[in-house]
């Protein structure tokens, strides 16, 4: 039986309609006659998802008990009995109740295919087992529901249902997600601009991953090598040359004329494993790579030209940049070379063959060390030579009518393997030659002469003397590239080592030269900077003068570069000195690797250190001129008022009458008063800044703290929109920080509220917080404002608004988080803004029977109803009762009275989106929480 197709159906978030697309395929594939079946479809209450069900057969669920609890779950053993061509099941990921046939309904499904039945299901992103530490990091929640990422790479189709952001968050205004108690809730947490737009990316990627492996497995299995431009992929191949860094940057130029297209650096190393470049090159070239946003790669190969192009195919490359040949003209003319040869067998890769410097100075080897063996070897070998040789003569003479020529050739060239073994090539062919010698005096007729009678022998003693020479060449050979590789492998853990302590120190010069010498094992490694007018000392290298100690690590230090046991120059302007142990040329390449970093490192040290320092220049110069402004204007305002009005009352040309002379006075009251309230915001800026605020934090409730703010308003003609949970808990706050915030929040919000769309307070806990949210429907935040708007004295464009210094939601802020707690914007969904202020809860003594919050809501009503005229209305959704003589069915509306300072509150910055925010279970109903 043919195993049935999986076609899946995948979203960013709950909400963007896969349940929607996958019965709109139901719909479609029943219309064509079609035997298909609703296995297991949860509509979550909405509407148009249930409408989608009619007239589709719908198999019915399978009941469970589970710790005294009903559950029902799809009937896997109904559908198979049933065997229809397609069955519809939901929620991919979802865990089956204890008890069921399969703990994964992912497992349900695959028993479904196997049977033959094509299956369409959904799953979202954040449900997928390899991404689900990002979700986590991205959204603060950790999915417990997951799929292996198999499972839905291995589906026939993978579908994205696709929304932006505002579209989902306007879907959820509109009710079409979840129920309206729940919207404020989960766009406020789960459902944040940035993070779906995260998610979003994320499904995006996923399935770009996921088309490339179906692009890939097509061609393979077609047997396609030619390359498909469906995307522009630009691949660079480094030599390990000089010329690299130029062919880097103009293949990332090509790159960039191409919106999208990938920047690959490819480096053939010798098929034998040993190193013929330039590490420290390459390493510098790696950098370069990924800095201009490319990758590096390495192959293994023993033809550059095949080992490249199989490259380029493999990642489906539309164009290969390779260097102009180094190779002298004489060697072009025996082989044409990789560049050439590249080109030719390309086929529809563009190459671009770019000139550079180097072209024709020939290719320079790199050699990891010096000689393959140790000086003390070779003296050995020849110690070896002279001893074994001679003794071996003395030997075999005696015997020389009993052995014959070749026997003793087999002997002599049996010492000089073993010379060539201890002391290299050299001892060997110096064993070689003497051995030859030897033979030919001692056992080659005529015996005691230089001379050979027969053609024979001549030719006898020729190839012994080639076999020595040979054996004791791939001997030393042997030993050479034993070493380099040895030697390779140590500096590779070398820099890596080296790596890890300049990234984990938190300063990496020190952290540099403190693994140079301990490495080593150095008395001091300095770095040296050329001091100030030294450019015209005669003799700089040993003139202390004409440098200065930018970083050492040991004693003692040194103070030009001659006083050290060697130095490596860094430029014109820096040198590395080395004091202790004389190191090997061998260690040159390491040396300059770590001078290069040290010289980057110092140079980010003195950016950092500048940068530290300017800013508090920089920030004091914007307060003072900001602060300038606000004296010359702000309180000049109110302070020529007051001026006036009491000048005016000591003038004895005017007679005021009594009301004239009332209202003068009150005049000077108000604009002192406002003055008043100038200046102690500024105070309170100060120590805020000088953290010299003092807070008293105390157990109270929102619901009192609300009343109080109000109250402190006054009277305005906006309502306010009160909705409040009954088992609100109290939160640790000082009480009169807290009522300046609120004045603050909530007077802007009710100053920038259009006409019929009053101001909406409501209040949330979750996880130990509990988060009052002020929402207003009013113009909205420009993005160039986000940043700037809780910072001090700025007061953004507003036609309507020309008073205050721009303190009000600085100071908020401050005051918010002096309390342990937090002040930041959301767009509100329609238009407008949501300010939430967090504070930490404080749960000691809440009322276990009814909560103290009811109380003290019914209470504060009360208390305001006595004070406020008939005619003011306020419907408190913070208690269980209504409060006396008003019906419960009104509108919650509460009038309050001016607004002192107003600051526009839809010139707030937007949350941070990689900020968590806290719980929500994995399931499309319970996103809110």
């Amino acid at each position: 039986m043919a195993r049935g197709q999986l076609r899946i159906y995948l979203g960013a978030a709950p909400g963007v309609g896969k349940t929607f697309a996958m019965l709109e395929e139901a719909q479609r594939r029943a219309g064509r006659g079609t035997d298909l079946v609703i296995g297991f479809v949860e509509t979550h209450g909405r509407p148009h998802t249930a409408d989608m069900l009619d007239d589709l057969e719908i198999m019915p669920r399978k009941e469970m008990s589970y710790r005294g609890a009903r559950f029902t779950e799809m009937d896997v053993d109904a559908i198979l009995n049933r065997n229809p061509q397609v069955a519809v099941v939901d929620e991919l990921a979802h865990t089956n109740v204890p008890g069921s046939r399969n703990e994964k309904r992912w497992q349900d499904i695959q028993e479904l295919l196997e049977a033959g039945i094509t299956v369409l299901s959904t799953v979202n992103i954040q449900h997928l087992e390899s991404l689900n530490d990002v979700v986590e990091q991205i959204t603060g929640v950790v999915q417990r529901e997951t799929v292996p990422d198999s499972v839905v790479r291995g589906a026939d189709q993978v579908e994205l249902v696709d929304m932006t952001p505002e579209a989902l968050r306007r879907r959820m205004v509109h009710g079409n997600v979840y129920p309206p108690e729940k919207v404020d809730a989960a766009l406020g947490n789960y459902f944040r601009v940035g993070n779906l737009t995260a998610l979003r990316e994320l499904a995006l990627l996923w399935l770009a991953d996921k088309v490339d492996e179906q692009l890939d497995r097509y061609r393979e299995e077609h047997g396609i090598g030619a390359t498909w431009e469906a995307r522009e992929r630009v691949v660079v191949a480094l030599t390990g040359g000089r010329e690299g860094a130029t062919l880097i940057r103009r293949a990332a130029r090509i790159a960039a004329r191409s919106k999208g297209a990938d920047l690959l650096a490819v480096h053939v190393a010798r098929s034998d494993g040993l190193v013929d470049a330039d590490p420290t090159l390459l390493g510098r070239q790696r950098l370069l790579v990924e800095s201009l946003g490319g990758t590096y790669h390495q192959v293994v190969g023993a033809d550059v030209s095949r080992a490249l192009l199989d490259f380029a195919r493999g990642v489906n490359a539309t164009q290969l940049v390779l260097g102009g040949s180094r190779r002298g003209r004489i060697a072009q003319l025996f082989s044409a070379g990789v560049g050439v040869t590249t080109t030719a067998q390309s086929g529809p890769i563009d190459v671009h063959l770019v000139t550079h410097e180097e072209i024709g100075r020939g290719r320079r080897r790199w050699r990891a060390g010096g000689a393959a063996l140790s000086r003390s070897r070779r003296i050995a070998g020849f110690l070896v030579a002279l001893i074994w040789l001679p003794a071996l003569t003395a030997i075999l003479v005696p015997f020389t009518d009993n052995l014959s020529l070749a026997s003793d050739m087999m002997l002599f060239l049996l010492g000089v393997v073993v010379v060539a073994l201890v002391g290299g090539r050299w001892p060997a062919i110096t064993s070689a030659v003497v051995g030859f010698l030897l033979l030919n005096y001692f056992f080659t007729p005529p015996l005691h002469k230089f001379t050979v009678n027969e053609t024979e022998n001549l030719l006898a003693l020729a190839v012994f003397v080639v076999v020595a020479v040979a054996v004791s060449a791939v001997v030393d050979t042997a030993a050479t590239r034993t070493r380099e590789a040895a030697g390779a492998s140590a500096d590779a853990q070398t820099l890596a080592t080296v790596a890890g302590s300049v990234l984990r120190g938190a300063r990496p010069l020190e952290a540099l030269l403190r693994q140079l010498r301990e490495m080593f094992g150095l008395e001091s490694v300095t770095l040296l900077e050329r001091a100030p007018g030294a450019v015209d000392v005669p003799d700089r290298r040993r003139d202390p003068a004409a440098w200065r100690v930018a970083a050492v690590d040991g004693t003692p230090p040194s103070h030009s570069p001659a006083e050290g046991t060697g130095d490596v120059p860094i430029g014109d302007d820096l040198a590395l000195v080395l004091r202790g142990t004389t190191l090997e040329a061998s260690d040159r390449r390491i040396l300059e690797a770590f001078a290069a970093q040290a010289a980057i490192a110092l140079r980010q040290e003195r950016l950092t250190e500048q940068a530290a320092e300017a800013l508090p220049l920089a920030e004091a110069d914007r307060m003072r001129t900001a602060l300038l402004a606000a004296v010359s204007h702000d309180l000049r305002t109110p302070l020529a008022s007051a001026k006036a009005a009491v000048t005016s009352l000591r003038s004895d040309e005017v007679e005021f009458s009594p009301d004239d002379r009332d209202e003068l006075l009150a005049t000077a009251d108000e604009s002192l008063d406002k003055l008043s309230r100038l200046v102690a915001n500024l105070l309170d800026m100060s120590r805020l800044q000088a953290g010299a605020l003092g807070v008293v934090p105390a157990s109270l409730g929102l619901e009192e703290a609300v009343p109080r703010a109000l109250d402190e308003l006054g009277n305005v003609a906006r309502p306010v929109v009160l909705r409040m949970p009954d088992d609100l808990p109290l939160v640790r706050a000082d009480p009169g920080l807290l009522e300046r915030i609120l004045v603050n929040v909530i007077g802007n919000a009710i100053r920038f509220s259009p006409d019929g769309k009053p101001p909406k307070i409501t209040g949330s806990e979750h996880a130990g917080q509990v988060a009052l949210r002020v929402i207003d429907h009013g113009p909205g935040i420009p993005t160039e404002a986000r940043d700037r708007v809780f910072q001090p004295f700025q007061r953004l464009g507003d036609h309507t608004n020309h008073e205050g210094v721009g303190l009000g939601l600085a100071l908020s802020r401050g005051l918010a988080e002096a309390m342990g707690g937090s002040l930041v914007p959301e767009t509100t969904p329609g238009g407008g803004l949501t300010m939430v202020l967090t504070l930490p809860s404080d749960e000691v003594g809440v009322e276990p029977t009814e909560t103290r919050a009811t109380e003290l809501a019914d209470q504060a009503i009360r208390e305001r109803l006595r004070r406020w005229p008939r005619d003011s209305q306020l419907t408190s959704r913070l208690g269980s009762a209504s409060p006396p003589d008003l019906p419960a069915d009104e509108p919650a509306r509460l009038d309050v009275g001016p607004v002192p300072e107003p600051v526009h509150p839809s010139r707030l910055p937007k949350p941070d989106p990689s900020e968590p925010e806290p719980g929500q279970s994995e399931s499309d109903e319970d996103d809110t929480r």
